[in-house]
């Protein structure tokens, strides 16, 4: 069996080097060892998780998306984009975050009922977002016509730092914080 340093430093390696997410199963899988279980394991990356969650520490550690990523603080991104020579961050059009809202919160939902809700054509920037892998299809509707059904992927997850689509905040909250009373 393997002792909890080597563990610790097996998680990190592993989070260190993968391209996605890293699930706890995952982690138990390539580990193959049958005394270790996955609670033990989810209490080492917790144990990662609070060593890196330090105010001198490059490093963090998210859960998003059923699995946890190795992350650096934001404050750090200014000499990050210097380094790995990125003039400007790709952020994403007014347009896009109001379809990608839209389809996060009225999920599974229609390009049509998109545009309804939008008031306006969104067939270019579902096709963008479904490009860039935050969108996916989801089948097709039970109408006349048979539009395709949107959802959001397991990369919008990660993209926006969420574990789940229900993380969400609740819009109609979202409006109540905003509306002032007026005498």
């Amino acid at each position: 069996m393997l002792d909890k340093d080597t563990l610790t430093a097996i998680i990190e390696s592993i989070l260190l080097t993968a391209s996605g997410p890293v699930t706890v199963a995952a982690v138990a899988e390539s580990i193959d060892d049958k005394e270790i279980g996955e609670e033990e394991l989810l209490r080492l990356f917790e144990g990662v998780g609070k060593s890196w969650d330090r105010p001198d520490s490059g490093l963090r550690l998210e859960k998003v998306a059923d699995g946890w990523r190795c992350a650096t603080p934001p404050a750090l991104d200014p000499y990050l984009r210097s380094f790995h020579g990125i003039a400007a961050r790709q952020r994403l059009s007014q347009a896009a975050l109001e379809v990608l809202a839209i389809v996060a919160h009225r999920q599974p939902v229609t390009l049509p009922e998109i545009n309804f809700l939008r008031g306006a054509n969104s067939a270019s920037v579902v096709r963008t977002l479904l490009d860039r892998r935050l969108l996916r299809m989801a089948g097709r509707k039970k109408v006349v016509g048979k539009p395709f059904l949107y959802r959001t992927s397991r990369e919008f997850l990660v993209h926006f730092g969420l574990e789940k689509a229900e993380d969400l905040p609740d819009p109609e909250e979202l409006l109540k914080d905003d509306v002032v009373a007026v005498d």
